[in-house]
Formats: C-alpha cells, structure tokens, sequence
C-alpha cells in the first residue's frame, strides 16, 4: 500500500536524521505569512542567514536580511541578540525549547525523546520530500504544529523544509538548502557574550 510506505518513509526519514545527523549547516530563507484581516490580502515577510546546530541542544539561527538577530543556544541557556536594538534576551533552555521547532531538529537524539514531547504523524510526499508532522503535546505552546520536510539520500536524510503554523494562524516557511552533514562543529563556537553596551533582558 503506497500510503503506508509514504507512513513509514516519512517517520523513517525523520528518524535516520536524528539519529545521524550528530551536526549539521545550512542557508536558509524564511517567509512568514500573516492571516488576512478584514479582507485584506495576507502579510509576507521574508528573511534569511544561516543555520547550525550540534547535538544535544546546541544550535544557532543567524538572520542577516532584512535585519540582524541571532538566535542561539549553548547548551544551558536561549540568547536572542538583536542588532538594530542593542538588545539581547536570555531564558533557561528547557522552558524555551518546549514544543519549538528547534526542540525537533536539534535536541532529541532518536524517535523516542521526539515522541516525549510530540505527536508525529507521516504525510505524503511532495515536491520531492517526505514529511512529518509534529504536533507539540503540551497545549500551553503558541503552536499548533511544525511539519519537517526531509530529502532523501545516499547519507540517509537531509533536513530541506519546516512549515510552522502558530495558534494565530500565521504560517512560517523555512528551506534549507547547501545542507552540510556532520560537519566538524566545536561547542565552543556555540558560545555567545552580550556584547558591551547591550541591554540584557533576562527571562
């Protein structure tokens, strides 16, 4: 039956990258999409940078268009620096993890912890990929559910897409593309310091 091995293909996919993919880089580009209102048309933003994480729990989001942020995780703690602001704002990492798309493509180290926190299902594929939704369990998050799209290959599997829908109905887009595996990451390049002069918020 074809949509039982799209099942399987979907879950499988998901598991070999979390499995084996230990690191991983990448560009990225982001379209947000805000529903419309009173019968205007819907809001698009989109931006892009780069993207890396380690496992477990080490990641980074570097947004360089339209505006500078970084968002990054060492482990113990979620910074969020803001350029244009001077601003940066840090929160335990277990509290701001929970239910997050970085939660699924960068802590768990199997299908298993995935399932700890997530309900996943398989879709069928399109536009080459296979996809996996995930919908967090705690029903405290702000969103409804983030679905991974995942290109098959001859190392096993390659993160390409996330599509994450909020409770508010805004939809975000995020594809990956010159996807590096298990490149040579160290922890320390996962640090961050308030730069001097910013204000530090914390959460």
């Amino acid at each position: 039956c074809v949509a039982a091995n799209a099942q399987t293909s979907g879950l499988d996919s998901l598991e070999s990258f979390v499995k084996n993919t230990k690191s991983g880089r990448a560009a990225f580009t982001q379209v947000v999409t805000s529903p419309a209102k009173d019968g205007a048309a819907p809001k698009t933003k989109t931006s892009s940078g780069t993207f890396q994480f380690l496992r477990p729990n080490r990641f980074k989001f570097v947004y360089t268009k339209p505006f500078e942020q970084s968002i990054v995780s060492d482990g113990q703690t979620l910074w969020l620096h803001d350029l244009d602001l001077n601003q940066v704002t840090s929160r335990k990492l277990a509290q701001a993890l929970n239910g997050t798309p970085a939660a699924v493509i960068a802590t768990a180290s199997d299908l298993k912890g995935l399932q700890a926190d997530f309900n996943l299902k398989a879709l069928p594929e399109r536009a080459g990929l296979q996809w996996v939704e995930a919908t967090p369990k705690g029903k405290d998050g702000q969103l409804q559910s983030i679905t991974v799209g995942l290109k098959p290959t001859d190392k096993g599997s390659e993160l390409a897409a996330l599509e994450i829908l909020d409770s508010f109905g805004q939809k975000s887009v995020m594809t990956f593309n010159q996807f590096e595996v298990n490149p040579a990451l160290a922890a320390t390049g996962f640090q961050f310091k308030p730069p001097a002069g910013a204000a530090v918020i914390r959460q």
